[in-house]
């Protein structure tokens, strides 16, 4: 589906959420357990690849915008891979578990893979399947350490600890998707029950939730954690990348091969959609003292950025008015939102305006049950971006009705950053 107007679909149907069920409690609660206690999610359906070799970390450089000069054992990194104009194909985490053996999470196992396959590097890999739990929030620390019976304030931000829970052997790499304290535990899939069981039983004493697809998602917004698909399309869609691209969707299980976009923002090539690691926040990944796909590209654009994250706070009378049109019966009602967001897996793309000219792009809209108040990520102008100031979303799509909605720009992210707090 690479043809822009095969990608842009009227918005229908869903597809089953991959965090188990849409929700437990109910999403308002789910939503506040990584503010006021902890939480666990399931993100055992991320791809896992090893690669192994002496050449592992060459690899490694040649693909991705990061330093690896001094990537440690058991310490993890956000990798980002770009293609030669500096827009991101994938990104996730990479954690070092040997002198000569990586682990990759994310959809960048497939492009790194492929560089393998097409280079000459002396590296073998393999795929995997680990669990993947995220248990966070405040409380994360006394839950974790209470399941696996030791202490794990030594280990810092980014790297892992080796721990044992219900007898099975698990990687704890401290980190915080939320925007909290927390921790990603990992390990063989085939013992991913015990230990998900073990945690569960573990936090009872703490009000633990668990973590369902309604809620998943918001704390990446508060948080600002741009999310592949929602936030920004991969840029696989050129030429250059037909054989790449080929190989990928035929790997995909149908809830990860569909690229659909929705909004009020009309892009006339694919690449309106993608976005490179500066207009995301990422620019302290890029290293520019090596060699790597897309390094000049970033190299002028971190110098001379054009476009930078912020977070929209949007004017709830506006939002209110957008509910109150489907009680018209008169008239068509404007596209209708979804709380706490879109679950359908779409880039919902909006045009931000300032006095009738287009200054960015807005993404991730969603209600922040914790702030009382529906925000979004915006990619705007450098010169527009101020903190405080006024501009608008429009919503709808193009052959509907379309609204103005006033947004103050924000920072991002909104929500204090908690991840490296003390315990």
């Amino acid at each position: 589906m690479t043809d822009l107007q095969t990608l842009r679909r009227t918005p229908e149907g869903y597809f089953t959420t991959r965090w188990g069920q849409p929700e437990y409690t109910d999403w308002q609660d789910e939503s506040l357990s990584w503010k006021e206690g902890c939480y666990i999610g399931d993100w055992s359906f991320l791809w896992e690849r090893r690669f192994r070799g002496p050449d592992v970390m060459k690899l490694f450089a040649d693909v991705s915008v990061n330093n690896f000069d001094n990537f440690a054992i058991d310490q993890s990194k956000h990798v980002i891979h770009t293609d030669a104009a500096g827009k991101i194909i994938a990104e996730g985490v990479a954690t070092r578990l040997s002198a000569e053996e990586v682990m990759l999470f994310g959809r960048g196992t497939f492009w790194v893979d492929h560089a393998l396959r097409h280079g000459s590097y002396r590296v073998e890999s393999q795929a995997d399947d680990w669990f993947n739990f995220q248990v966070q929030g405040p409380d994360a620390i006394h839950v974790v350490e209470k399941a696996c019976g030791q202490s794990l304030r030594d280990v810092k931000f980014m790297h892992n600890g080796r721990i044992r829970i219900a007898g099975c052997e698990v990687m704890a790499l401290r980190q915080g998707m939320s925007g909290e304290l927390g921790f990603e535990l990992q390990g063989d899939i085939g013992q991913s029950q015990a230990v998900y069981d073990a945690i569960l039983a573990a936090g009872q004493a703490f009000g633990i939730r668990r973590l369902g697809g309604r809620a998943a998602c918001i704390n990446h917004l508060e948080a600002c954690f741009p999310t592949i698909v929602t936030d920004y399309l991969p840029a696989i869609f050129e030429p250059a990348m037909t054989g790449y691209r080929d190989e990928f969707r035929a790997a995909m299980p149908a809830f990860a091969n569909t690229f659909k976009v929705a909004g009020s923002f009309e892009g006339t090539q694919m690449s309106d959609w993608y976005r490179s690691p500066v207009e995301l926040g990422w620019a302290n990944r890029i290293h520019l003292g090596h060699a790597f796909i897309g390094r000049d590209a970033l190299a002028a654009e971190k110098a001379a950025p054009r476009r930078m994250i912020r977070t929209l706070v949007w004017n709830p009378d506006d939002v209110a008015a957008v509910y109150a049109s489907l009680f018209r019966k008169d008239t068509r009602p404007y596209d209708w939102m979804e709380m706490p967001r879109d679950q359908r897996g779409f880039m919902y793309c909006d045009r931000v305006l300032r006095n009738g000219r287009d200054i960015g792009t807005t993404t991730s809209r969603g209600y922040s049950y914790f702030f009382r108040e529906m925000l979004s990520l915006a990619t705007l102008d450098v010169g527009e971006a101020e903190i405080g100031g006024a501009v608008s979303v429009l919503w709808g799509a193009p052959d509907r009705p379309q609204i103005e909605i006033r947004a103050t720009v924000a920072p991002a992210p909104y929500k204090q950053d908690n991840r490296r707090a003390a315990y």
